[in-house]
């Protein structure tokens, strides 16, 4: 009966492995048949905010503990909880799980994405790792504790976000842009390989070896030449001689190149594979054509696969040409202009399921962005998958801000986050460009040597990306590939001809940076003018980024998402899209700038009584024709485009809006149905998109939408989408200027994130709407969410309900353990870890060294 168990249980692997191939374990898509075996093991955790002793031990009573699932934050927080508010501390998590059988005969390991802070994980009470840094992956072998299938384990992890100078980023959370939002907040798997089979390869510790390394010569658009380098481990007791084999296909799954290698290896020892091939009229990668070959790789011993997985392969050929510029592909290519990106959202924090990584280089790509800083640190290996897959160049930076450690130390454990960082995203067409130093830092001139000399290391061939750092900082401008700055340090004594600028961060225009007022933060919360202002002052640093000058190549705007911050009260109010994702008028600005997508229009202006007279109108087309009630007014503008300036200028229609006029219509005439303002874009004399607004009238619907943006709820029990009620009059206008508390319920196989103690649940309504978070259970089916205004009556809006269905997860779950019905801890359940309120004089002496670091380092 148990063998026909585990032949059904390998036999579901296999079925779903084949259509896993969304999400990467440890560097490798799952391929069917290969041989590795592969748990999703983020359910059926144990969890305990603050320290406990004995937590560690096996037979510790955690009964009463919550059952939750990672992705997962140590407490959530409001929507707008900066200044030090999150929970910094200790927190334990435990998991009780049975080894599955299909294990059998299989090196088992644990791997854990990333924990913030420093941690402690212990097997059956034993230590088995210690951990410093919140950013890179954990290995944890279960078979070298003794672990074997059938057994049941207890695995224990002491994880601890509270300030630690002595690892990067080091500095303390109270002087910190961002936040070390604590927990196992990324995917945990538990893997199974045969004793002949692929390394990992930030375990093999090798410099530019381990694991899979994809690298490339030679490219045109003829031909180019292919290399796979393939490290093969060997733990059984005798020597193994595999076969590797490594087979390109095409997005039509044709098969586009084969190559193969035998190797002889010694027990206990390992060998590398070196495959290459040459493939004609390569499909080259580009942001516009992102481009993704696979490459299945098997390693087969004595005739059986014993391993393998597939790696997405993009071709492309970068070049940093100096006064040249930048080119792609033996081509000079335009402004690369994006934005930097935290990985925070609101309520979770860091705890972001793999759906919404990708959402979110969707969302960033949608606004028409090219390029992203991944802001301080490396990003979670889906975000990474979707930036190949989305066409996103990256820009990839070890973690630190701010921060440097005299201790020897110090400096050492950066080098290993950028060697790690390295060996991690090596192999992403997506990588341009690594930043292997500290963020605005003053260090000393041989750590960035060092730091430059690591990168060339670990990526010894034809192709390697680039190196980033501040120009101004030692041993920067002479050696460093592409140089951060403005491209007003073009031409200056001391610039040199050979090196391309790049500005890390613009569109920051804050008066100083105690108060944070500034024209490009506007909560969305506040309204049409604040957001329109914020637009219009993006599009003024957007156009500086766009300049004729080759030498300067682009730049990345300081924040499309909002953001939770440690040194100011207040959050980052400066993104394109609010902390649920929610868009603001400098979206459609950002989105206006792209005169190679399908038309758009976009009218700023709700026609409110308290609306500008004046109608700014975002466009990509050549010209707009606004009309106003019906033909009252009718006026056509040109989009003016300036090659060294705003590809698509802002049209503005001065004094056309009219509430008096409107009110004529409505009031006296009884006429309503004509105040309206119609946006037409023209095109080669052509009207080819057209938008319509209208004020909206009385509160009366609230409507429902779930944002998927095309990915649909995984019943993993971590995922989870953003539901979005909005406030509507009978004709569906969304009444910006309503208040209303929104009562939400779920019901079915969903559990809402949040709840009254952080203003989750009823959800305030601000410019229109109210989200909620849907978290999915572990139970594929229908989920029903309800929303009705927290206090009814004869004239409330109606309550509205829409119906979706999670889908079922692509990998196997392990684990023991439900969820209870209260999956994460609340922010009213304070624990005696409260920060202790600085002195105004801290306060001011922090901030101004954060202001002297900023103008230090170029912020403008």
């Amino acid at each position: 009966m148990r063998k026909i168990l585990s032949t059904i249980i390998t036999l579901l692997f296999t079925t779903v492995s084949a259509i896993a191939a969304d999400t990467s374990v440890a560097g490798l898509y799952p391929v069917a048949n290969s041989g590795r075996i592969i748990y999703n093991f983020n359910q059926g955790w144990r969890f305990m905010l603050g320290d406990k002793t004995g937590a560690e031990t096996l037979d510790f009573d955690d009964k009463n503990w919550n059952v939750v699932s990672v992705p997962h934050t140590l407490r959530l927080e409001p929507a707008e909880a900066s200044g030090g508010r999150n929970y910094q501390g200790i927190a334990w998590y435990r998991k009780h799980f049975t080894v599955p059988a299909d294990m059998k005969g299989k090196n088992i390991t644990l791997h854990f994405e990333a924990i913030m802070g420093k941690q402690e994980i212990y097997v059956n009470g034993k230590l088995a790792c210690s951990h410093l840094g919140g950013y890179q992956p954990i290995t944890v072998d279960l078979s070298k504790e003794g672990i074997k299938p059938g057994d049941k384990c207890v695995i224990a992890v002491k994880t601890d976000n509270s300030d630690d100078k002595t690892f990067p980023p080091g500095k303390k959370q109270s002087a910190l842009d961002f936040c070390y939002h604590g927990g196992i907040y990324r995917d945990v798997w538990l893997i199974g390989k045969s004793p002949v089979a692929i390394t990992d390869a930030i375990e093999a510790n090798k410099v530019a070896g381990g694991g899979v390394f994809l690298h490339y010569d030679n490219i045109t658009d003829k031909s180019a030449q292919v290399f796979v380098n393939v490290e093969v481990g060997n733990t059984s007791a005798k020597t193994a001689r595999p076969t590797v084999i490594a087979t390109i296909k095409d997005k039509d799954g044709k098969t586009v190149g084969t190559m193969k290698k035998s190797l002889s290896i010694a027990a206990g020892k390992d060998a590398t594979a070196m495959l290459g091939t040459t493939i004609k009229r390569p499909h080259l990668w580009s942001p516009e054509s992102p481009y993704l070959y696979n490459v299945e790789i098997s390693v087969v011993n004595n005739g059986k696969n014993t391993d393998g997985g597939m790696v997405r392969m993009g071709i492309r050929k970068a070049e940093f040409r100096g006064k040249d510029g930048f080119w792609l592909n033996g081509k000079p290519y335009h402004q690369l202009i994006g934005g930097n990106r935290h990985q925070d959202f609101a309520y979770v924090g860091n705890a972001l399921p793999n759906s919404q990584q990708w959402r979110d280089a969707k969302r960033l790509r949608d606004a028409g962005m090219i390029i992203i800083r991944a802001a301080h640190y490396p990003q979670d290996p889906s975000f990474m998958d979707a930036c190949d897959e989305l066409g996103l160049f990256v820009i990839v930076p070890t973690p630190g801000w701010q921060y440097w450690n005299k201790d020897p130390k110090f400096g050492e454990l950066v080098h290993k986050n950028t060697r790690e960082i390295i060996r991690r995203d090596r192999n992403h067409p997506s990588v341009l460009l690594w930043e292997p130093i500290l963020n605005e830092t003053r260090y000393p001139k041989d750590f960035a040597l060092k730091a430059l000399q690591i990168t060339r290391e670990e990526f010894p061939y034809p192709g390697r990306p680039g190196a980033a750092a501040d120009m101004h900082s030692e041993g920067v401008k002479d050696n460093y590939d592409v140089l951060y700055g403005w491209v007003d340090d073009i031409g200056k004594e001391g610039t040199p001809d050979d090196k391309c600028i790049f500005t890390r961060e613009f569109g920051e225009m804050v008066d100083d940076w105690y108060a944070h007022n500034n024209i490009n933060r506007a909560s969305r919360s506040w309204g049409e003018r604040p957001q329109l202002m914020q637009a219009l002052s993006l599009c003024d640093t957007y156009g500086e980024m766009h300049h004729a000058q080759r030498q300067f190549i682009g730049g990345c705007q300081w924040h499309p998402f909002d953001h939770q911050r440690g040194y100011h009260p207040d959050p980052y109010w400066g993104g394109i899209y609010d902390a649920f994702r929610q868009k603001k008028y400098a979206f459609e600005m950002f989105r206006s700038q792209q005169r190679d997508i399908e038309p758009m229009v976009f009218i700023a202006n709700e026609m409110t009584q308290w609306s500008s007279d004046d109608v700014t109108v975002f466009s990509n087309c050549d010209s707009v024709r606004l009309t106003m009630f019906e033909g009252d007014k009718v006026l056509t503008l040109p989009v003016v485009h300036d090659d060294n300036d705003k590809p698509c200028a802002p049209v503005v229609f001065k004094d056309f809006w009219n509430f008096w006029k409107a009110r004529e219509y409505s009031y006296k005439q009884r006429n309503w149905q004509r105040v309206s303002l119609v946006a037409e874009g023209i095109k080669d004399g052509k009207v080819v998109v057209t938008e319509k607004k209208m004020p909206s009238r009385r509160s009366t619907k609230i409507r429902l939408y779930a944002d998927k943006m095309g990915k649909e709820l995984v019943a993993d029990g971590s995922d989870f989408i953003v539901v979005v009620a909005e406030i509507t009059d009978d004709n569906g206008n969304v009444k910006r200027l309503a208040k209303e508390n929104i009562l939400f319920t779920v019901e079915g196989e969903g559990r809402i994130i949040g709840d009254a103690s952080i203003f989750a649940n009823p959800r305030q309504v601000e410019w229109g709407s109210a989200p909620v978070l849907i978290q999915s259970t572990g139970k594929p089916g229908k989920i029903t969410v309800t929303a009705r205004a927290a206090f009814g009556g004869v004239h409330a809006p109606a309550t509205d309900t829409i119906t979706f269905e999670s889908i079922p997860a692509a990998m196997p779950a392990c684990y023991t353990d439900k969820p209870t019905a209260n999956t994460h801890v609340a922010a009213q359940q304070r624990h005696d870890n409260s920060q202790p309120a600085a002195s105004a004089e801290e306060i001011r002496r922090t901030l101004e060294e954060v202001n002297k670091q900023q103008m230090d380092f170029g912020v403008q």
